[in-house]
């Protein structure tokens, strides 16, 4: 049985739109031509894959599967496209890197200057991204890596661990605890902690207040309300503190201090990338930098 893709885009669109007068608009289809497609990919499947009422139109899980497959079929018929059209125009492969906010570009950089030491045409293009948008043109084929901190990989996506970096404490240099030589997570029972990700849908998020927890205090968590920032800015203009993997010293300029963390402890640096797309430069960057 072949896969259409293109009716894999219509059930994509009914889903997301949950009618098929908007999915029709979306498609610039008409609606009768749209539910007949619709119908003969549930007769080639063998299944229902929607679920029709007066208030609209759902994915059954048959549906929700085949969606999230077709995700992944798209992206790899995308790369697929790309690679042929790189190599047939002889053009040199650019390896396409998102990182989450909770790695730092400094990170990034020196994750690539150990690939440049083999590679010397290195092409590369880093671009920062929030979790669900890396995840989202990773499966889409956007992007050939993502780095991140405890993602867990998606459907069709797969994770390895890269590094382990030793947290610390970031406080704004006017922060009482600024003075402090180092810290320990109990000095931190008494302090609000800024997070990047919503606790219990962000690896990274609870596995820094798993810390907390295993310190013997509940911690309390605030999510950085201005996303995207480098991770010691997070504290600027509050009494909060942030674990960050930066250096124990001073940073922004002065503003901020950041504190050594005793004893140790440390945060995965994860990739996650398509198994199933080619990219030499990508395979390289792993072999380069695996843990």
């Amino acid at each position: 049985m072949g896969v259409d893709l293109r009716k894999l885009d219509q059930l994509i669109a009914v889903a997301e739109e949950g009618s098929f007068t908007r999915a029709a608009a979306r498609l610039h289809l008409s609606q009768q031509a749209l539910s007949t497609s619709i119908r003969t990919l549930e007769r080639e499947v063998g299944v229902p894959l929607l679920a029709r009422d007066a208030t609209g139109v759902t994915a059954l899980p048959a549906g929700l599967a085949l969606i999230e497959d077709a995700k992944v079929l798209h992206g790899l018929a995308r790369s697929a496209l790309l690679r042929a059209r790189r190599i047939g125009r002889g053009e040199a492969e650019t390896l396409r890197i998102g990182h989450t906010p909770a790695v730092t570009g400094e990170e990034v950089t020196a994750l690539l200057r150990a690939v440049h030491a083999d590679v010397a045409d290195l092409r590369t293009e880093a671009y920062p991204r929030y979790p669900d948008v890396l995840v989202e043109e990773l499966v889409r084929g956007d992007l050939e890596l993502g780095l991140c901190r405890g993602i867990r990989p998606p459907h069709g996506l797969t994770r390895t661990t890269l590094d382990r970096h030793r947290l610390a404490i970031a406080v704004a240099a006017d922060h009482p605890l600024a003075t402090r030589a180092h810290l320990e997570p109990a000095d931190l029972a008494a302090e609000r902690i800024v997070v990047w990700g919503t606790p219990g849908r962000s690896g990274y998020t609870d596995l820094l207040l798993d810390l907390c927890r295993r310190a013997g205090f509940e911690p309390r968590a605030v999510r950085n309300p201005i996303q995207g920032t480098p991770p010691v800015t997070a504290v600027l203009g509050t009494r909060d503190v942030a674990f960050v993997t930066a250096e124990p010293g001073t940073a922004a300029d002065g503003r901020v201090r950041v504190l050594e963390l005793r004893p140790p402890a440390y945060a995965p640096l994860h990739a996650l990338w398509n198994p199933h797309t080619s990219s030499e430069i990508r395979d390289e960057f792993l072999v380069v930098n695996g843990d």
